[in-house]
């Protein structure tokens, strides 16, 4: 290892080196903790007696071999602190853990599954000019077996079920809460105790890989959440690690967070290293096809409030580990869950940003559904909370979310966010995702979304599939499925999503009316996208779109296969110099238009 590069926050690769590692000749172990004064190596090969570590390199680090310790067998590190007391801690860097509420650290064998992906790999882009429309799981509550359900599918097990859902569905990426191990259920991995484990609640680490091998070799991505912020208060992980406040701050007015969690300590080199590592090692040794990174506004503010200042430490290091990680891997994704205002973040490193693919839009997200829970009789006074989103888009390159955030803890799910009663609430929500889908950006779905969820989310139960028993519901999720095929099949809604040409408004001006009408363009095709939010119905509404004399219809959601009551002409023609369009109320529509040559 290049120990220079560990201690001033350089390397991606320290999980090489730290950790549990076989050899021909037995396991190799090693950590860091500079501050204690004796470690032991405990576990199930030595009777969980203690195994003496010795002091390598400066002294801060330790290190034995065991010559009968084989993949698969527990073990923990026994640590001495200066101050004569002891704590058992789980492996930081180690491959793999016991489920909760245990806590050892497992020998992994890293070397034993091979990918079958190759094509894949060498075709994946960033999506920049691509289809981007990812549906966001939480493993663990997608499905469970009907036999046991209070337990998990495994990893393996999850390729069966979820791969032809995501297939059918139309979806291309799929984007997973954190798989890193962590002790309790209700955080959903967003508090860790295993930066370098996957959780084994859903299995082992092949089987991870074989789950991530088979979405690839069916055309789907697979980005996973990542946590760079903060960690679990745990005391058998990172927390006082070696007796001193290694990975955190050693104060509790910025050591601690809001979720009660430790914060990391990004201006020591050995806690970058730490982490940018493990970012490496989820998209080296899993081929996961990017990150979404958790809680950056909390990184890049000291306790994720602008009033106490930039932590410039901490933005300096995600800088650094971006620009490393593109390196390593130009096409992976790199997402910020961003609530701030702070510019660049998706912005090139070499241009002063912090070199994220993408930034979350949450702006777009509060403000359009704010505007869907209002009575539609005061949706005129907030016309321009849909109109705003625009008027900032091309600051970053921003992606729609409609994450597992949103459908919990009371904030009511989707569905249950639009206006009036159970019958008027679709109407509105298929209007409402045709309106998300036509906007520029890449789209993210939480699961059950798609079918007109009404409770919230519960991390212990699955999704209520028996839903789609019900009409309403199986016409949503019909819906859904064809709107999302129609996204992944026309270039006009997302080929140039960051290119200014690629968006334009017909008519942002019918304040009284409710109705707005843009268009979205590609290389060889527009998608012209109208929307009526009101509960008036609009007959003939004239709408002026340059260098076509007709419109063919692409999406109607007041189709009656969707749950609507009538059908859209399938073809608008011109008629004294403007389309007469018929708008049901709370619908949308899509056309195709024919794009505009160079001089059009």
């Amino acid at each position: 290892m290049d120990f220079y590069g560990f201690y001033t926050g350089k390397i991606f690769d320290a999980y090489q080196y730290l950790g549990a590692h076989l050899t021909e000749h037995g396991t190799v172990f090693r950590t860091f903790a500079p501050g204690a004064s004796r470690i032991a190596l405990i576990g199930e090969f030595n009777g969980w007696q203690e195994t003496p570590m010795q002091q390598v390199h400066d002294g801060h680090f330790w290190e034995c071999k065991v010559a009968d310790a084989v993949a698969g067998m527990m073990y923990k590190y026994r640590i001495y602190s200066k101050d004569g007391r002891c704590m058992d801690h789980c492996d930081p860097y180690g491959y793999g853990m016991e489920l909760r509420p245990n806590a050892a650290s497992l020998i992994r064998d890293m070397d034993g599954y091979h990918f079958d992906d190759r094509k894949w790999m060498q075709a994946r882009s960033d999506c920049k000019d691509k289809p981007l429309n990812i549906y966001e799981i939480h493993m663990g509550s997608f499905r469970k077996p009907s036999e046991q359900p209070d337990d998990w599918y495994r990893y393996d097990e999850m390729a069966d079920i979820l791969i032809p859902y995501l297939k059918e569905n139309g979806y291309n990426y799929l984007e997973v809460m954190p798989l890193n191990e962590y002790p309790s259920d209700e955080s959903w991995g967003y508090q860790s105790t295993g930066f370098y484990s996957p959780t084994s609640r859903y299995g082992t680490a092949d089987q991870l890989k074989e789950f991530i091998d088979r979405c690839h070799q069916n055309g789907i991505g697979v980005l996973m959440d990542f946590v760079p912020v903060h960690f679990a208060l745990d005391a058998y992980a990172l927390s006082h690690y070696d007796g001193t406040a290694l990975y955190e701050y050693p104060h509790n007015a910025v050591g601690v967070s809001e979720w009660g969690s430790c914060n990391f300590m990004h201006s020591r080199g050995e806690v970058r290293s730490f982490l940018q590592s493990a970012a490496n090692y989820w998209l080296t040794e899993y081929h996961f096809d990017g990150l979404r990174m958790d809680a950056i506004s909390r990184a890049i503010y000291w306790q994720g409030d602008p009033g106490r200042g930039v932590n410039m430490n901490a933005v300096e290091f995600l800088k650094y580990m971006n620009q490393g990680l593109k390196t390593l891997h130009p096409t992976a994704i790199l997402a910020a869950e961003d609530s701030t205002a702070f510019p660049g973040v998706t912005k090139n490193v070499s241009d002063g940003g912090l070199g994220f693919d993408y930034k979350w839009d949450m702006g777009w997200m509060n403000d359009t559904l704010d505007y869907f829970r209002t009575d539609p009789a005061y949706r005129r006074r907030d016309y321009h909370k849909l109109t705003f989103s625009m008027m900032y888009y091309y600051a970053d390159q921003f992606l729609l979310p409609l994450s597992h955030d949103e459908v919990v803890h009371g904030k009511a799910t989707i569905l249950q966010k639009m206006f009036g009663d159970y019958e008027g609430k679709f109407p509105q929500a298929r209007a409402f995702y045709m309106y998300m889908y036509a906007h520029p950006g890449k789209k993210l779905n939480f699961m059950g979304n798609e079918i007109g969820h009404f409770r919230e989310w519960d991390e212990k139960r699955e999704q209520d599939w028996n839903l789609l028993d019900y009409p309403a519901h199986q016409d949503f999720h019909r819906f859904m499925t064809d709107l999302s095929r129609l996204y992944l099949e026309h270039p006009a809604l997302y080929e140039k999503d960051y290119e200014t040409e690629g968006f334009q408004w017909l008519d942002c001006h019918q304040e009284e009316a409710c109705i707005y009408a843009f268009e979205r363009a590609g290389e060889e095709e527009r998608v012209v996208a109208v929307f009526n939010f009101s509960d008036k119905a609009q007959d003939a509404y004239p709408l002026k779109v340059p260098g076509t004399d007709t419109l063919k219809l692409l999406l109607s959601s007041s189709d009656v296969c969707y749950g609507g009551d009538e059908d859209a002409a399938e073809e608008v023609v011109i008629s004294e110099g403007s389309f007469d369009i018929k708008l049901p109320a709370f619908s949308a529509v899509y056309y195709l238009a024919p794009a505009l040559d160079a001089e059009g």
